[in-house]
């Protein structure tokens, strides 16, 4: 049986999803993208393919080690995807806004998907029924919520999420969390009932780290999946054999 290794290098970690066949069988978190910890890799897991979807500046010689080891592809705008890319600068598309897409068309196919990503920033990823990335939209991520507060005021501190706050909050801190967490949710289920003004019937998947502080506060029916970008990571490097 075959080894696939998807590797997805975003701004806040770098991640690897190893796949035996069509079967993905472990999810690690690198500590850093060095040379040693991608040789280390390759030497456990032997894989006959790999799959990069990166949207930081890597070291470039993880891809000639790659190429060298493994049948190797970079996700980019000119890879054979699964959808097609009718927007304005198709080469300016995140190699993980494509992924995502890519993974909603193969989980649900001949459909109209809204993949929502919960990074760095959220990212909306609208592909219609016939495989077509319309674009989307691009708003600020959780983290990335709570240091702008912390650093461009005097006394807000910087906080750490949490699971449970109550709507009004009572003091500093869940202010914050209500504000940062029910804000997003809003914003969420705000997009989604947009789109639904525009499009009778479609589905919507939400992925990322941050998926646990949401989903319970989300009114509209969602998809939630950790691991849709590597589905979709697969999808294509199976694309592109």
């Amino acid at each position: 049986m075959s080894v696939t290794i998807c590797f997805d290098f975003g701004n806040t970690r770098l991640k690897v999803a190893v796949f035996h066949g069509a079967e993905l069988q472990t999810v690690v978190v690198l500590d850093n993208g060095s040379i040693d910890a991608i040789q280390n890799l390759i030497n456990q897991y032997q894989p006959q393919q790999s799959i990069l979807s990166s949207v930081i500046n890597h070291d470039t010689q993880i891809e000639i080690i790659l190429a060298q080891q493994t049948k190797f592809h970079k996700l980019n705008h000119t890879s054979k995807l699964p959808i097609t890319t009718p927007v304005g600068k198709p080469e300016t598309i995140g190699a993980d806004r494509l992924a995502l897409c890519a993974a909603a068309v193969h989980l649900y196919p001949n459909q109209h998907n809204l993949v929502i990503g919960l990074g760095t920033c959220i990212t909306y990823n609208f592909t219609n029924k016939f495989h077509e990335f319309l674009g989307g939209s691009i708003s600020p991520g959780m983290q990335m919520r709570f240091r702008a507060m912390h650093e461009q005021t005097a006394l807000l501190p910087i906080i750490e999420p949490a699971y449970d706050f109550p709507l009004i909050g009572y003091d500093t801190k869940t202010n914050l969390l209500s504000g940062v967490l029910l804000g997003m949710a809003k914003e969420i289920d705000g997009i989604i009932d947009a789109y639904s003004e525009k499009y009778n019937n479609f589905n919507v998947l939400i992925t990322g780290g941050d998926i646990p502080f949401f989903v319970t506060h989300l009114k509209n029916k969602i998809f939630a999946d950790p691991y849709l970008i590597f589905k979709g990571l697969y999808a294509i490097n199976e694309y592109n054999l």
